[in-house]
């Protein structure tokens, strides 16, 4: 039997001003993401509630695998007068949308009712060895 966790990815910035929002509902929709970098430690898997964008890399880790209950997208990605103050060497790698539609206990990428990321064993494997090590990791149950 698969085992499936929450996981709580790194938060290494906001929605950005180019993001397309509805916030009449909740969660808001984005129909169109810019995520703007305030600093990074460097995991490969991140969040800004809704939204979730994982690196190019980790994007072929997971198709590779064949996940399920995602649907990938571009990101508009920039970086905050903050991060060039404090990482004006950090150069970030190219990063694509993840967006969640899955159900949490079934596919490899779902939403709990907490509006909490669930992946499976085989994504946290896949993506471990990339780098998530600032993500919060617990046991989710399948009910």
């Amino acid at each position: 039997m698969m085992l499936y966790f929450y996981i709580e990815p790194e938060v290494a910035g906001g929605l950005g001003d180019h993001t397309v929002r509805d916030v009449s509902v909740h969660p808001p929709i984005i129909t169109k993401l810019h995520y703007e970098f305030q600093g990074w430690l460097g995991d490969v898997l991140l969040e800004s509630f809704p939204c979730f964008i994982v690196t190019e890399g980790a994007k072929s880790a997971l198709l590779e695998i064949g996940i399920s209950g995602v649907i990938l997208g571009p990101v508009e990605v920039s970086t905050s007068d903050l991060f060039e103050e404090m990482q004006p060497d950090q150069k970030l790698p190219p990063f694509v949308w993840l967006k969640v539609n899955g159900n949490a206990g079934r596919d490899d990428f779902g939403i709990a009712r907490d509006y909490r990321l669930v992946v499976s064993e085989r994504v946290l494997d896949a993506l471990k060895p990339l780098g998530i090590s600032n993500a919060l990791i617990e046991p989710f149950e399948v009910s």
